[in-house]
């Protein structure tokens, strides 16, 4: 009995190696659980049996073959080996009653079909819980049959690279024919492939054609003024007087990440500034919308385009300025209010500030 080894041990040891791992390697960018992507596991590990089966503890090894039916739910397939060692060869192995021979070593393969869930699917690390049923076999066989076995457990994926993670998983073994529990601790590493990504694609960056309809100079002279300026009134009047596009920048008013709906503060200080707009009523105005640095062009090109249209809709229904007078564009994360050192920080003040919506208006 002396080498045996306690599960919260081996699992503490598990979790700290990839806590540790997990800093020392660098962040991954945009790594995910994709919809429709299959994912290969190989995993070491270490198994624990109960005093009656008359086994030490011992290492397991094994592989997994997983699908993502959805960012969230996943199904896979696991083999798994343990070569056990008998605790007292000189004691009978027992099992439902049934006697053998004294025997020094049993070979168990244990394989089983399992459901996860991840609840953090767009984060570099995914905790999830997992459960599933599969059978044990024995060899030198104790029963006639391979048992039924029921797993269940916790686990979690560290993204290292898009394509590849660290993975923990603890779970216990519910042998059912004997109510019979081999919890096991396993730490292995994950090879994604395939699969539909929350940031889409694009093969390269593209430049955004104006509609026909929309035609706009070639040459665009820009004056920025601050809504929030002191005498704002006088300045457009004064910018006014050669044509040019002159943007209204309204103070804070930001988005969410990879969000396009109007926070209840930008609804707000648009109420209190639009009276701008109805000041110069012989503007056309063009409502521009603006991301963040992650995200692949075309979906921050997208996400941009989502964000000019709700400050449109909102202006529409709420009475204060007239369909007619509006027009909107999406820059993507072209021309940032704010340098992104860093675009990973999804959170960051240079993401929050590049998250945002101007009004350029073009007074004829």
């Amino acid at each position: 009995m002396d080498n045996k080894i306690s599960f919260v041990s081996v699992a503490r040891n598990i979790a700290l190696a990839l806590v540790l791992t997990s800093f020392l390697l660098p962040t991954a960018a945009r790594a995910e659980i994709k919809a429709g992507s299959l994912e290969l596991s190989p995993f070491v590990g270490y198994s624990f049996f109960e005093d009656r089966q008359n086994l030490n503890n011992r290492p397991v090894f094994g592989g997994r073959i997983g699908y993502n039916l959805t960012d969230r739910w996943g199904i896979e397939g696991v083999t798994e080996f343990t070569r056990g060692r008998v605790d007292d060869v000189n004691q009978a192995f027992t099992q439902k009653g049934q006697f053998t021979s004294p025997i020094s070593r049993v070979d168990i393969i244990n394989y089983h079909a399992d459901l996860l869930l991840h609840f953090l699917p767009k984060s570099n690390f995914n905790p999830f819980i997992v459960a599933g049923f599969g059978a044990m076999n024995y060899d030198p066989k104790i029963n006639d049959d391979d048992m039924t076995v029921f797993n269940y457990g916790v686990g979690a994926k560290y993204w290292l690279e898009k394509d590849v993670a660290l993975r923990l998983d603890l779970r216990d073994n519910l042998i059912l024919d004997d109510e019979i529990h081999n919890p096991e601790a396993t730490l292995g590493i994950v090879f994604s492939f395939g699969g539909q990504s929350h940031f889409a694609a694009a093969p390269a960056p593209v430049a955004v054609s104006k509609p026909a309809s929309k035609p706009v100079a070639k040459v665009e002279e820009k004056v920025v003024i601050l809504a929030s300026e002191p005498k704002v009134e006088e300045k457009v009047l004064v910018a006014a007087v050669e044509p040019k596009v002159i943007i209204l920048a309204f103070e804070d008013v930001h988005f969410d990440f990879d969000q396009s709906a109007l926070k209840p503060e930008a609804k707000v200080i648009l109420k209190r500034n639009i009276q701008l707009l109805k000041d110069n009523p012989k503007a056309k105005i063009r409502i521009a919308g603006y991301t963040s640095q992650q995200g692949t062009d075309e979906y921050n090109q997208k996400l941009s385009e989502r964000r000019a249209e709700a400050v449109k809709a909102y202006l529409v229904e709420e009475g204060i300025i007239v369909p007619g007078r509006l027009d909107t564009i999406g820059y993507g994360h072209r021309d940032p209010a704010v340098y992104e050192a860093a675009p990973a920080e999804i959170y960051s003040a240079a993401a929050k500030a590049n998250m945002r919506v101007l009004f350029e208006i073009i007074v004829k």
